[in-house]
């Protein structure tokens, strides 16, 4: 009995070793994927390595045979064991830098130093001078001979891990918000355990607990089991760092990834081991039940994760707001794309080209961004240049929403459903080829395809504009939620400084609405682009006007996407061109279209394009600007603060 729980306790180790190292390695692709831009996820990231180098080789060494596997593996363990505790020093420094602390040289100096003892250490390992032969007893683990330098290194890793204690708790006591200080005491306990579980100790007591098996392997399993959670806590509390997501978002995505990887990674590797060892028991080390748990637990495992994932968000990450986070996640599948869209017209075209045995109809849309053809059945009808203006009398002249013909078609006039004055959507076209109107019954047919069709048109139009209020909204909410994952740990000092800079893609609405009031207007005078540094210093060129101001940014910025030599109607000179035409010179949508030969709906794209390469090229004078500004500053500043 007593074997048999010596070596259930061997078995779970092992599993929890190959745990480790799976969940390590889990965390460190996270690190490196979501937040890698920030210092305290990167130093996370070479505590992480260092994890799964230790963990990776023990669970090897658990399986190995020969003492030439076992003699490689364990040196090739030290590797982790000694860049360890020089992770800890850097993580616990950038840390304490991130809280408002910056090193002033001599942690800098330290770390450095550290590293350079590191070094030392791994030649004394290549040589064998750290730590000796394998111990041939082999009990109650394989391990390494302890050697003399032994004992200076781990003097050297309880001093680096002292050290980086106390940056965590100077770091811990820095922070001001219930949350914050939460999330730092997770990571101060956190980080105790792979300290503590990470280091060998049976080159201390190898004799002792050889000859207590039992308490051993229990110390062990207590210990790894304590690293397996800590260390998902420590990820925890990192993974708030360098990212603008709320916390919510944070949340939902790390505890996906764990599901997904080590979750489902240990649990497999749990339900194959037990089957092989159920195996063994019966003659069958490798039976074929083996790859079938293997490929059934990870397919259900899966499967139960995507099916249960919507309930427990809402449970767990938004509170009150579970109706409209069910409404939000849903989106997506809701949306009405433009490929959407025309499928779904082309096959009511389809159908009302097979009810009236015609050859050719379309779909034309007015209002938005403009008017244009949006799914043709056969081939393209040729409308006439002044279409769209005397599109409105057609329609009201022939009866307001009933079939009319008109030259070679019959036109339906397409108007909202949803609202209480009609609306003009589009009008369905389809080419007859006899003057006689539709009977009865094709009548009923094509009324009811074109409420179909208007039903569409007015979901895309209401699309749109909750399109156009998200990127009206966007640069707002994104500062809010820079600014509040900024003052977690970085004091609430942020909240009285400049606003954070905003991407083009935020703020090229901003410049639409300047271009489109660029000669006049409250869009122009009323802008946020007003607040930009470069506006406030073209000022005193422009007697104090800020719309002179703001207008001479607008032209510059125009004039860096204008090509070089004299203006031609060529592609190269298509996005000045169009700029020019529709802003400067004021010309309509017809006639700039006509002019560069495209037509209205490729223009309004290419006007997209034009509109967000003049909102990067104004960001990118802004963030010079500002560049200029503080290294003016600092040229300032440098010389009062030399004297001191």
């Amino acid at each position: 009995m007593y074997d048999l729980i010596v070596s259930g306790l061997k078995t779970l180790n092992q599993l929890l070793t190959a745990g480790i190292s799976v969940t390590a390695f889990s965390l460190l692709l996270y690190a490196l994927t979501f937040n890698l831009r920030d210092r305290v996820a990167r130093s996370f990231a070479s505590v992480l390595v260092s994890v799964v180098v230790i963990f990776v080789n023990e669970a090897v060494i658990s399986i190995s045979q020969t003492a030439a596997d076992l003699t490689f593996w364990l040196n090739f363990q030290w590797v982790g064991v000694i860049y360890l505790p020089i992770a800890y020093l850097h993580f616990s420094d950038a840390l304490l830098t991130t809280t408002g602390r910056p090193s002033r040289g001599r942690r800098v100096l330290l770390i450095r130093l550290s590293y350079g003892v590191a070094i030392l250490f791994m030649l004394a390992l290549l040589l064998g001078w750290l730590v000796g032969p394998l111990n041939e007893s082999l009990q109650p683990a394989p391990h390494l001979q302890r050697t003399p330098m032994f004992w200076l290194f781990t003097a050297f890793y309880v001093a680096s891990m002292g050290w980086a204690l106390v940056n965590f708790w100077r770091a811990f006591r820095r922070t001001r918000t219930t949350t914050s200080r939460r999330r730092m005491f997770y990571l101060l306990a956190g980080s105790s355990a792979p300290a503590m579980g990470s280091f060998p100790y049976l080159l201390f007591g190898a004799n002792l607990a050889a000859q207590h098996p039992f308490i051993f392997w229990l110390g062990v399993t207590v210990s790894n089991m304590l690293v397996a959670v800590l260390l998902v806590v420590m990820a925890y509390s990192v993974a708030f760092f360098g990212v603008s997501w709320p916390d919510r978002v944070v949340k939902r995505r790390l505890l996906k990834w764990l599901l997904r990887g080590p979750g489902t990674a240990s649990l497999v590797l749990t339900f194959v081991t037990i089957t092989r060892r159920i195996g063994e028991q019966f003659g069958q080390a490798y039976s074929a039940f083996v790859p079938v748990v293997m490929a059934g637990s990870i397919v259900l495992l899966e499967y139960l994760i995507t099916l249960a994932s919507p309930y427990w968000e809402r449970w767990l990450f938004h509170g009150g707001d579970q109706a409209n986070a069910a409404l939000f996640q849903t989106l997506e599948d809701r949306v009405l794309t433009s490929g959407d869209l025309r499928q779904f017209l082309e096959a009511i075209l389809i159908a009302l080209c097979d009810r009236l045995q015609a050859e050719q109809a379309f779909v034309f849309s007015v209002g938005g961004e403009g008017s244009e053809i949006v799914v043709t059945a056969g081939s393209k009808p040729d409308l006439p240049d002044d279409f769209t203006e005397s599109l409105p009398e057609h329609v009201s002249r022939n009866g307001n929403g009933e079939l009319f013909a008109w030259g070679d078609y019959w036109l339906v006039p397409l108007f909202s459903t949803h609202t209480e004055v009609q609306v003009l959507l589009g009008l369905m076209g389809i080419r007859h080829t006899s003057p006689i109107m539709p009977d009865v019954d094709q009548r009923q047919s094509i009324k009811l395809l074109a409420s179909r069709a208007a039903i569409a048109l007015e979901d895309r139009l209401v699309q749109q504009q909750l399109v156009n209020s998200l990127q009206a909204l966007s640069p707002e909410v994104e500062i809010i939620q820079r600014l509040r994952a900024a003052s977690r740990y970085e004091g609430n000092n942020l909240m009285i400084e400049a606003d954070l800079p905003t991407a083009p893609k935020d703020f090229s609405l901003w410049v639409k609405e300047a271009l489109t009031h660029y000669w006049g207007g409250p869009k122009l005078l009323e802008s946020p682009l007003m607040r930009l540094s470069i506006v406030q210093e073209a000022m005193k060129e422009h007697q104090d006007n800020p719309a002179n101001a703001l207008r001479a940014i607008l032209r510059n910025a125009m004039e860096q996407v204008r090509p070089e030599g004299e203006r031609r109607f060529t592609g190269e000179w298509m996005l000045y061109n169009i700029l020019e035409m529709k802003f400067m010179e004021g010309h309509k949508v017809r006639e700039i279209a006509l002019r560069l030969a495209m037509s209205e709906a490729d223009l309004y794209r290419k006007q997209r394009v034009a509109i967000e390469t003049v909102a990067r090229t104004i960001l990118e004078m802004e963030e010079k600007s500002q560049l200029e500004h503080e290294e003016h500053e600092e040229k300032e500043v440098a010389p009062y603060g030399s004297r001191h």
